[in-house]
Order: structure tokens, then sequence, then C-alpha cells
């Protein structure tokens, strides 16, 4: 992995920053991948938000980063939202300073974007999509909902086996303040932490 990126997980996978409630929140993603991987099957996550900008792409990202650093093998993840928007630029920018490189694919309202964690790894295909998008896997996923918004807001989810609330702070609250750079920071450690939380917790 890159360099600044390597530090940046170093800083991170201290997991007495995880408090027991949030650990027993993460615990039914840790049984649904722990499940898989003892079957050897693939473990397919799609992690949804309202817009599909901000936080579900974070997870998306760290997750698929977590599961890459503990050699857990077969994971795919993927993001959605209940509706399209645009990745918001403040995440790239925020990824990009914690040391992933990131460059645009393609280049319209709502962006696709390259995101890598070495040189050598497929990377990690950023853009805003419904979650039952045709980008997305149609079944035998397990979907995280990372904002409360979504979770009330969508009762069901079309294919999926399993639905697990793992809710986040938006960090938009802070868009247009001085503190944004930092909140958007917070946020995305925040995210990191909990998902080298869960595949550490992961016995291949």
């Amino acid at each position: 992995m890159y360099k600044i990126l390597t530090a940046t997980i170093k800083g991170i996978i201290d997991v007495q920053t995880i408090s027991e409630e949030r650990k027993t929140i993460l615990q039914p993603l840790i049984d649904s991948v722990q499940q898989k991987a003892s079957r050897g099957e693939d473990i397919n996550l799609n992690f949804i938000c309202t817009h599909n900008s901000r936080r579900s792409h974070l997870a998306q990202v760290w997750a698929q980063v977590a599961s890459a650093y503990f050699n857990i093998p077969n994971v795919h993840c993927y993001s959605g939202g209940t509706e399209e928007t645009a990745l918001f630029p403040k995440v790239a920018e925020t990824l990009t300073n914690q040391g992933f490189t990131i460059f645009k694919t393609v280049e319209t309202d709502n962006p696709v974007y390259a995101i890598k964690y070495e040189d050598n790894a497929l990377p990690i295909i950023g853009f805003s999509k419904k979650y039952d998008s045709p980008f997305n896997p149609a079944s035998a996923f397990v979907a995280i909902m990372t904002c409360s918004q979504a979770d009330g807001g969508c009762p069901f989810i079309a294919g999926a086996e399993k639905r697990i609330p793992i809710t986040y702070e938006d960090p938009k609250i802070s868009d247009g303040s001085p503190e944004q750079a930092q909140v958007y920071t917070e946020r995305s450690l925040q995210i990191a932490t909990e998902m080298f939380y869960v595949f550490s917790m992961i016995k291949s």
C-alpha cells in the first residue's frame, strides 16, 4: 500500500478508540462477513446512504482496503443511495490527503473516480448511483445502512440477504465552515477505524 496510506492505517488500528456500544453495532457485520469467509463464499457488501455522496463512499473504500490489509479474500465492496447525485469532491480530497491515489476517469455532473490504494491493485470505482444500480450486486449481498434517513426510508432492499444499520453523522453539516476539512478528516478516520476493526476480527 502507498506510504502515506500505510501511515494513516497505522494510526487507526488501535481498536481501543471504539466504544463498546459501537462494537455491539458492528458485531452483526462481523458475524455476516465471518459466516461467508468460513464458507469460502463471495462477500458482497453494499454501503447505502441517501445520496451516495459521502458516508457510503467512505465506508465502501475503507472496507475494501481493510479486507486487503487483513488478507480476507473474496470481498467486494459497493455503495449506493436512495437517489443518484455525485461523489462530493471533499470526500475525494480527504481520501487523497490520507494516502489514496485518485483520478477521474469520466468528467460529467456525476464524475467517475478511480481510487487506488496500491499500484497493482484494482481501483475502487467511486461514483454516485442508486443502491439497485446494475453496477451493484443484484442478490446475495449485505446491505449496510450508513445513514438513518436511508435506513428509515428504505424498509426493503431487494436482493439483500441481510440489512445492518451502521450509521454515521453526516460531514455535510460542516460544508462551507472553517471546520469542514477537520470534520471530513475525522469522519473518514472514524469509518476507517470501524471497518478495520470489523476485518481484524475475521478468521480466514
